[in-house]
């Protein structure tokens, strides 16, 4: 099993967060129907923060969990990930992504 955290860094404006926020909502349910989809979450900073927490409010941080880098991959060339990416393309400037094991 796989845990990807994928960082997506919007352009100023909330305006922008939201907009990718609103194209993830569209596709989730598309998403956790896909084979090997065991999770698959946008999350942002919580608020009120607290000390040692560091936010940055353009920032979108997908939690992903998938079966194999397999399925991650057909995921990527979905029909749904492509049209996605077209949508939010004006939004997004620029994306890091992880591909992580459990460590133990």
């Amino acid at each position: 099993m796989l845990t990807i955290i994928a960082e997506i860094y919007t352009h100023a404006g909330t305006e922008h967060r939201q907009a990718v926020l609103d194209a993830f909502e569209k596709i989730i349910p598309t998403v956790l129907a896909e084979d090997g989809c065991h999770g698959y979450e946008p999350l942002i900073d919580h608020l009120p923060t607290i000390a040692m927490q560091e936010t940055n409010e353009n920032t979108i941080v997908m939690l992903e969990k998938w079966q194999s880098t397999a399925h991650l991959e057909a995921h990527m060339q979905t029909t749904h990930m492509q049209q996605h990416f077209e949508a939010t393309k004006d939004h997004v400037a620029d994306v890091k992504i992880r591909i992580l094991n459990s460590g133990i």
